[in-house]
């Protein structure tokens, strides 16, 4: 692996997911989303049980304090709900809203359709999605 190939594919893959936000923004204007809060909509599958909030700092890779202030923005937008973890009544889990449903959907739609790999064909995105998927596997013992 040189370091230069390395470079270039992270620094791709980061280009798209900083595009796909930027061409999705007037969806989230709409809806006053940062991409932060964004992300943590979108982290809350609505096929899913309820992700605790500890799920949830996993899922977006940050900590307590960061992930309570996302949480709070998203409650003030009426698009989530803390609630007792029914699994753990000490936790708290974050659940969508009817509305919170509706956006989420909006804008995770827009920026699906705005991506960059969007112009891929199904062929294309398989190969990207098996690649990206592939590196995200731990690595294997010894």
């Amino acid at each position: 692996m040189s370091t230069s190939e390395l470079t270039a594919a992270v620094t791709a893959t980061y280009e798209v997911w900083m595009r796909t936000v930027v061409l999705a923004g007037p969806a989230l204007a709409r809806h006053g989303l940062t991409e932060a809060t964004f992300q943590a909509l979108w982290a809350i599958d609505p096929d899913e049980p309820p992700p605790s909030m500890k799920v949830m700092t996993g899922r977006l890779h940050c900590n307590a304090p960061n992930l309570t202030f996302m949480a709070d923005q998203l409650v003030d937008r009426g698009l989530v709900e803390r609630a007792v973890d029914p699994s753990d009544r000490r936790s708290r889990v974050l659940v969508l809203t009817a509305k919170g449903r509706q956006v989420r959907d909006e804008v995770v739609r827009a920026a699906l359709e705005k991506s960059p790999l969007a112009t891929l064909t199904d062929s294309e995105l398989r190969q990207v999605a098996a690649l990206l998927n592939r590196a995200l596997r731990p690595p294997e013992a010894p």
